[in-house]
């Protein structure tokens, strides 16, 4: 039945194992605090642990995982690492996702068009 619809499109079976893995490594509060961080600008695991509100223990470990999946990059001066996002195509995804919890928190419309800043 679907078949039938003109632009019915369908992803490959590779592209929703890795959406999920990405899903699944992105379901954790601390690392969507970090890797959001990361998309303001380059960062060290002391300003990230900070920034979290996080032991930097547990950050770093965050860290390898996400940079694993390609999410984070990181770069090294002297004895300090600092790290950056990958890219920005995760941007959206977060922003996305921390628009729309925003909206369910408040109990609004999650439309594109139900745009409402939160007021203080």
């Amino acid at each position: 039945m679907h078949t039938s619809l003109p632009d019915f499109d369908m992803p490959t079976e590779e592209q929703v194992h890795l959406a999920a893995e990405s899903f699944r490594l992105l379901a954790d509060p601390t690392r969507i605090k970090v890797l959001w961080a990361l998309l303001q600008g380059e960062s060290s695991v002391a300003c990230l642990a900070e920034l979290a509100g996080a032991a930097p223990t547990a950050v770093s470990q965050h860290l390898a995982k996400l940079r694993l999946a390609g999410l984070v990059k990181g770069r090294r001066e002297g004895t300090f690492v600092y790290y950056s996002a990958a890219d920005n195509h995760v941007r959206g995804l977060l922003a996305q996702a921390l628009h729309h919890a925003d909206h369910v928190d408040r109990d609004l419309p999650t439309g594109d068009h139900a745009h409402h800043p939160r007021s203080s």
